[in-house]
């Protein structure tokens, strides 16, 4: 039996954690930068919608295309390695986003930018998976996306400012220093797990091949990584890129109120992921079925905002902010899901496969509403209207529909699985207590 040396869920625990959800706060910003600076990237670069949208599609295409591999390379080499390894890279490529001036080398800057940012979030998790008490786990998981995504408010204003004031090589510059302070925490903090290790865990190819099949073949994983695609995508693409240039050119705003809109959609992730981490944890058998109400909430308040016959009033936007904020919260319940049917040491894995799904939608939602705007306004950023707008992100309910008949699909698949190979989990689950997986690393049956 491995022994303990450190406790669980105690201080230390929360001081890795600390440093921890600091890198994902920083990798939020660094993801979220071009959300504010994207009509001043299509100036400096001379870029159309489509090119514009392309910086962001192909920073998360490398950023969901490395959540296996990562999730590999962190059951092997755990979340310090690879946290270190993220703020190295996101720091070289933002110091490379602030300096050039031609689209192919922006291009490939965000792209590292994407590699060094899919270490981060699965490390975390990782890292409450490992160093938390299963009734503590959930809460945990929730703040960690919640609280991660003020680093789009700092994207959102103070660096909109900083732009405004400081221009584009001084604020993209300033920000990449910011990973070299973390670096030295991490290297002096953070410690993998509670438990004696004696190195990285060497895997042979063909049991790795294995694991992944057995991993990818549990519906749990599948349930938790469509889960993730259905809820993330909507509030990722808006942050990230077409947000702003929608309540600027579509809705008439001013840049500094479409600004602080972005901050309270951010802000409403604390409010209503700090509810939703209550009810996960008080009802982990309706999970999935919370995941179904959210995404049927915010595909009402984008339908309410797109049917509108003009600008949509402010009271309306605020609901459609604090919709696709719910969203984000909503996500983390695709890890949680997996969780339930994962053992300890297949969750980077499982996590990296279950990170897939948001990313996926969101990069293919991303290119769309671009390739939609470019179709619909040839004439680029400066002619959108609002009725461009309206068919763009119409998009959405696309992979809405697709999201929930999958979800609903590994609901049912995923619970059958828990009959047949762990008796008495669903009891457990429907008394309100969370199941812990037993430890068995086959295939369950599958």
């Amino acid at each position: 039996m491995t022994e303990q040396i450190h406790d669980i869920g105690r201080r230390r625990a929360w001081v890795i954690w600390v440093v921890g959800l600091s890198v994902y706060l920083l990798a939020v910003f660094h993801r979220s930068s071009l959300g504010v600076a994207g009509l001043l990237a299509a100036d400096r670069f001379g870029v159309d919608a489509t090119q514009l949208a392309f910086f962001t599609v192909l920073q998360l295409l490398v950023y969901a295309g490395m959540q296996v591999p990562v999730g590999v390379l962190l059951d092997r080499f755990g979340s310090r390695a690879l946290l270190l390894w993220g703020l190295v890279i996101m720091s070289g490529a933002q110091l490379a986003f602030a300096f050039v001036e031609s689209f192919p080398a922006a291009v490939l800057a965000r792209a590292l930018l994407g590699a060094g940012d899919a270490m981060v979030f699965v490390s975390v998790i990782r890292l409450v998976s490992v160093w938390f008490l299963v009734r503590q786990a959930p809460l945990v998981t929730q703040l960690t996306g919640q609280i991660g995504q003020l680093g789009a408010i700092v994207a959102a204003a103070p660096l909109s400012s900083a732009l405004r004031e400081l221009g584009w090589t001084s604020s993209f510059g300033l920000a990449s220093t910011v990973g070299v302070v973390l670096m030295v925490a991490v290297a002096l903090l953070v410690k993998d797990s509670p438990y004696a290790r004696g190195g990285p865990t060497r895997v042979k190819l063909r049991a790795l091949t294995r694991s992944l099949q057995a991993v990818w073949g549990n519906p749990g994983t599948r349930l938790g990584m469509w889960s993730h695609f259905t809820t993330q995508f909507s509030m990722t693409v808006f942050a990230m890129l077409w947000g702003f240039p929608f309540l600027v050119r579509g809705q008439g705003l001013s840049p500094t109120l479409a600004s602080s809109l972005l901050m309270v959609m951010t802000l409403w992730v604390i409010v209503g992921g700090l509810t939703l981490s209550w009810a996960v944890g008080r009802f982990p058998y309706y999970r999935s079925w919370i995941v179904v109400g959210i995404v049927l909430a915010m595909a009402a308040a984008w339908g309410a905002v797109l049917l509108q016959d003009g600008p949509a009033p402010m009271w309306l936007l605020v609901v459609l902010l604090c919709a696709m904020g719910t969203g984000g919260p909503a996500s983390m319940v695709g890890f949680d899901l997996a969780r339930s049917f994962t053992p300890l040491d297949e969750t980077g894995r499982a996590n990296g496969l279950v990170n897939v799904g948001g990313f996926s939608a969101s990069l293919l939602v991303t290119l769309l509403i671009g390739l939609v705007l470019d179709l619909r306004e040839p004439g680029g950023v400066g002619a959108y209207d609002l009725d461009d707008f309206r068919v763009a992100f119409a998009v959405q309910y696309a992979f809405w529909g697709l999201g929930l008949v999958q979800v609903l699909r590994y609901r049912y698949r995923g619970l059958d699985h828990l009959r047949r190979q762990h008796p008495g989990a669903i009891e457990t689950l429907r008394r309100g207590e969370p199941f812990v997986h037993p430890g068995f690393s086959d295939r369950e049956g599958v």
